[in-house]
C-alpha cells in the first residue's frame, strides 16, 4: 500500500474534524465548523490514531490499527473514543477542553519483524503479541521519552502486560511506519 501524501491543507481539515466532533459531543453552544470531507483522499482506508493532550500530558489516544474505514470515518469515530472512551481516563469534561491539543497518527501497514535491527526509533511504531495479549506503542512515543530499541521493546512488552524481553521468548513483533501531525506545529493552536 502506498503512503498518503497529505497537503498541509488536508492534515488541517482532519484536526479540524477532531476538533469539531469533540466539540458537538460535549455540546459546545457554538462548535467550529464541520470540515468537508469530500477529498478523495479521505476516502482511503488507512490506520489512524487520535491522540489528545493537555499540556504535555496524555488525555487519551484510541485508534484503528488498519484501515477498517475510510479516513473521513475513522477520524470522527477515533475523536469520539479518545476524548470520551479511552479506559485509562474519565470522558473529556467541558472545562478540559480549551486545554486540549490533538495529534494524528495515520499508520502504514503493519510488517512483522525478522530482524529487530531493522526497528528504527523515531520511525517505527512497535506492536508486541503473545497468545492473547497485544500492546502497541506509536513512533513518537519512543522518541519522546529518548528510548533505545531495547528499552522501546520492553515499553511495547508491558503496555501488552507481558514480561520484560517477552520478545526474546516468543512474543511476536510487528513494526508499522506513521504520518503525525498535530494541531501546534500546523498553527491550528
Amino acid at each position: 500500500m502506498e503512503k498518503l501524501k497529505l497537503t498541509e491543507e488536508q492534515k488541517k481539515t482532519l484536526l479540524k474534524t477532531v476538533r469539531a466532533t469533540i466539540e458537538r459531543e460535549l455540546k459546545q453552544p457554538t462548535p467550529s465548523p464541520m470540515p468537508s470531507m469530500e477529498d478523495e483522499v479521505f476516502s482511503g482506508k488507512f490506520g489512524l490514531f487520535v491522540t489528545l493532550t493537555i499540556q504535555g500530558n496524555l488525555r487519551g489516544c484510541i485508534g484503528y490499527v488498519e484501515g477498517v474505514k475510510p479516513i473521513r470515518e475513522a477520524v470522527e469515530d477515533m475523536a469520539i473514543q479518545a476524548a470520551f472512551h479511552d479506559p485509562r481516563f474519565y470522558p473529556l469534561a467541558q472545562k478540559e477542553y480549551s486545554g486540549l491539543d490533538i495529534e494524528i497518527s495515520i499508520l502504514y501497514p503493519v510488517e512483522e519483524v525478522a530482524d529487530l535491527e531493522s526497528i528504527q526509533v523515531g520511525r517505527d511504531g512497535l506492536i508486541m503479541e503473545k497468545g492473547y495479549r497485544r500492546g502497541l506503542l506509536l513512533p513518537q512515543v519512543a522518541a519522546e521519552y529518548g528510548w533505545d530499541r531495547t528499552r522501546f521493546l520492553n515499553e511495547t512488552c508491558r503496555k501488552a502486560g507481558l514480561e520484560p524481553f517477552a520478545w526474546e521468548n516468543g512474543a511476536k513483533v510487528y513494526k508499522f511506519e506513521a504520518e503525525i501531525f498535530n494541531e501546534e506545529e500546523l498553527g491550528l493552536k
